[in-house]
């Protein structure tokens, strides 16, 4: 067999294992993404830009494959989800600038409102407890969620307490200013 014949065998082989990956991963990808972002169109954009970077970066047929594709799901979305923070931020104060008086805020049902000061105050986590309450809510088991973030299965209790008991700080946090 030829170079040029072998280097088709193999860029077959791994666009097939890539293919199996995607299959296999892509929903939970798009659930975890969807579970911070609330928008089923932004997870999908997630997801397709954390597939994109894995298969960039490393190889489909890699063990640790679907863990980073997880973590990177979680990461990938709390950005977003800070960014657009930012941004709303920035267009406040822009809007407040040009005299634009009208930015009264309409009254949401209880359950969104306590879902976006849910949101933002996971926004203000650190990377890691963001991750851990993200992974974990969005149906991990602790061993899928220590696999994740590359710690021992014996943290992930404590690494999830700690956590919830920093987000329930920050959701009262943001709340009283």
């Amino acid at each position: 067999m030829n170079v040029q014949a072998r280097r088709m065998s193999a860029s077959r082989t791994d666009d097939d294992a890539f293919e199996a990956l995607f299959t296999s991963e892509y929903a939970r990808v798009v659930r975890i993404a969807n579970r911070v972002l609330a928008d089923s169109h932004e997870a999908e954009d997630v997801a397709q830009e954390v597939f994109i970077d894995f298969h960039r970066l490393h190889s489909a047929t890699a063990d640790y494959a679907p863990a980073w594709l997880h973590r990177a799901a979680a990461h990938a979305s709390l950005n977003r989800l800070r960014g657009a923070r930012r941004r709303q931020k920035r267009e406040l104060a822009q809007a407040l600038e040009e005299g634009d008086k009208t930015l009264d805020p309409q009254k949401q049902a209880e359950l969104a409102e306590d879902r976006r000061r849910l949101r933002e105050a996971l926004g203000r986590l650190s990377p890691k407890p963001a991750a851990v309450l993200v992974l974990r809510a969005s149906g991990l088991s602790y061993a899928e969620v220590a696999q994740a973030l590359g710690v021992g299965i014996g943290q992930i209790g404590t690494l999830l307490r700690r956590a919830e008991e920093t987000l329930r700080k920050e959701v009262t946090r943001g709340t009283s200013s």
